[in-house]
């Protein structure tokens, strides 16, 4: 059974640093495209990155374009979200989440699969 687990979230002052880890169980994570996903308080939930089953396809909102940096390494089964450069209104619940691609390596419109997610707040 695929299981998502987030890490690396925290509490970090404007300008900073974090690494998000989303650790992969339960499949073999080369099959599958992930996204990061996040959810401010009495805010929708927003697509951040995503990155396709070769780590060659990435994409990012234009709020965290430049700032955040995508990454893969398919046999530790982790996905890497750097995120620099952090602004207040980067402070949300981050969720990483998977879908079976396949041989497909495009990041999808849908995931079905969603991790419990992990608090990013950015305070001075």
């Amino acid at each position: 059974q695929l299981q998502l687990v987030e890490s690396g979230g925290g509490l970090v002052q404007p300008g900073g640093s974090l690494t998000l880890s989303c650790v992969v169980s339960g499949v073999t994570l080369d099959w599958y495209a992930i996204g990061w996903f996040r959810q401010a308080p009495g805010k929708e939930r927003e697509k951040v990155s995503c990155i396709g089953t070769s780590g060659n396809i990435t994409n990012y909102a234009d709020s965290v374009k430049g700032r955040f940096s995508i990454s893969r390494d398919n046999a530790k089964k982790t996905v890497t979200l750097q995120m620099n450069s952090l602004k207040l209104e980067d402070t949300a619940v981050y969720y990483c989440a998977a879908e079976w691609m396949g041989l497909g390596d495009i990041c999808p419109y849908r995931y079905d699969h969603w991790g419990q997610g992990t608090q990013v707040t950015v305070s001075s």
